[in-house]
């Protein structure tokens, strides 16, 4: 019913910036949370940064004045720039979002991921 496309990962140098994409698209009536989550070898998946449909957005500790999640409703898309990463930081990120589809129901959807790796 909705799919979930991310884009944007890779390689970059320790300090360096990247910035991941995820468009929604389906049967889509409203989006309510658009979330980033990353998942790296070995360690449990994290929420990274999360935006609801009025704007609020929340933050890891770990990644607060680097990373920055905004969002385009009308083209339900969400953005994470990703500032001053280090290794720490190398993971699978993956999209989220709670949608309302147009039968009326709620559901939940991942993104396939994309893998962000920094390194020198």
């Amino acid at each position: 019913q909705v799919q979930l496309v991310e884009s944007g990962g890779g390689l970059v140098q320790p300090g360096g910036s990247l910035r991941l994409s995820c468009a929604a698209s389906g049967s889509i009536f409203t989006i309510y949370n658009m979330d980033w989550y990353r998942q790296a070898p070995g360690k449990e998946r994290e929420l990274v940064a999360s935006t609801t449909n009025s704007g609020t957005t929340n933050y890891a500790d770990s990644v607060k004045g680097r990373f920055t999640v905004s969002r385009d409703n009308a083209k339900n898309t969400v953005y994470l720039q990703m500032n001053s990463l280090s290794a720490e930081d190398t993971a699978v990120y993956y999209c989220y979002a709670v949608v309302k589809v147009t039968t009326g129901y709620q559901y939940q959807y991942w993104g396939q991921g994309t893998q962000v790796t920094v390194s020198s």
